[in-house]
């Protein structure tokens, strides 16, 4: 898509638009980089409040993915003012700075426009040492993944545009995606981590094959996918997105999915809001990593490994 825009060397754009990392960095000094990024997008939730924490948390972890902290932000925001009261924009812009200065970074501003829908998001700036910066593509043999969020996120979604979905199942859709992966970050910089991306709208499979596109494979073991409760049973429901058909179309080449149940495969190739890190970290520090995670709240889950190329890029073991 993007094969046709006219391009400019700069040795200082350490990593760009020509990758499929998270965000862009440039480099200012020999010991300062600038992370950039930007996210948005229309509401899935109902609660206005709800939704402005989400995009916010959804748009600062980029940063957090890099390697890199927060440091400023600026709002992304349309809104059908002559349609819709201002009080729910107050509360869409209430819960991103709060998330924004949970992160501590400092909101500074924006840009909005009429239109005829809601959007929200963020344009973030981050900071990194040039050689501290976590690619999405740098897993090495014997590597470990840790996956930080259980997924499930877009099948919840769309169970709940159907009210088919119990509450606490909600709730707890509504809790991962609000959480930052800040926390996550700060306890990752303790660690040789090789490589690290955030589950998104490609879901773990799409995500995970952007991370061993360099002659390695993925090993994942079924049964240590974290999914929250309720996901994998409305997934046989079949209350699937047609995003995760899409996800999964584009890996059905690259991924080994044998005797892996229907309800899995979706939960797989699901669209994630606001996912966790997956983190790739040498094999003798996953043990001590997740220790530190889950002592700092965070929940993670080692859900496989890396290792020479397997014939396929990823493959899903039913164990």
């Amino acid at each position: 898509m993007l094969s046709g825009l006219p391009k400019a060397f700069d040795a200082n754009l350490l990593i760009g638009y020509d990758s499929s990392d998270d965000a862009a960095v440039y480099k200012l000094t020999d010991d300062l980089a600038v992370v950039m990024t930007l996210d948005f997008f229309t509401p899935m939730v109902e609660d206005p409040y709800a939704f402005g924490k989400i995009a916010a948390a959804n748009a600062l972890s980029d940063v957090y993915a890099m390697g890199g902290e927060v440091k400023s932000a600026l709002n992304i925001v349309s809104f059908p003012e002559k349609e819709m009261d201002m009080h729910i924009l107050k509360e869409i812009l209430r819960g991103g700075a709060e998330k924004v200065h949970e992160a501590g970074g400092v909101l500074s501003g924006g840009h909005s426009i009429g239109d005829t829908q809601p959007i929200y998001g963020l344009s973030v700036m981050g900071t990194v040492h040039p050689d501290k910066i976590l690619p999405n593509n740098g897993c090495k043999i014997g590597d470990k993944i840790i996956l930080t969020k259980p997924l499930g996120v877009g099948i919840i979604l769309a169970a709940y545009r159907l009210s088919s979905v119990p509450d606490e199942t909600y709730q707890a859709a509504i809790k991962s995606m609000e959480t930052l992966n800040k926390y996550a970050a700060d306890v990752m910089k303790n660690y040789s981590v090789n490589a690290c991306t955030d589950v998104t709208g490609f879901g773990l499979l799409g995500h995970l094959g952007e991370m061993v596109e360099n002659g390695i494979s993925a090993v994942i073991n079924a049964s240590q996918i974290p999914i929250i409760k309720g996901a994998d049973d409305l997934a046989r429901e079949f209350y699937i997105t047609g995003s995760a058909q899409k996800n999964a179309n584009f890996m059905k080449e690259r991924v080994l999915m044998d005797g892996v149940d229907f309800a899995l495969k979706e939960v797989l190739c699901d669209p994630q809001t606001s996912g966790g890190l997956l983190i790739s970290v040498p094999g003798d520090e996953a043990d001590a990593l997740i220790a530190d995670l889950k002592g700092n709240g965070v929940p993670s889950h080692e859900i496989g490994e890396i290792l020479p190329y397997t014939g396929f890029d990823i493959e899903v073991k039913n164990d």
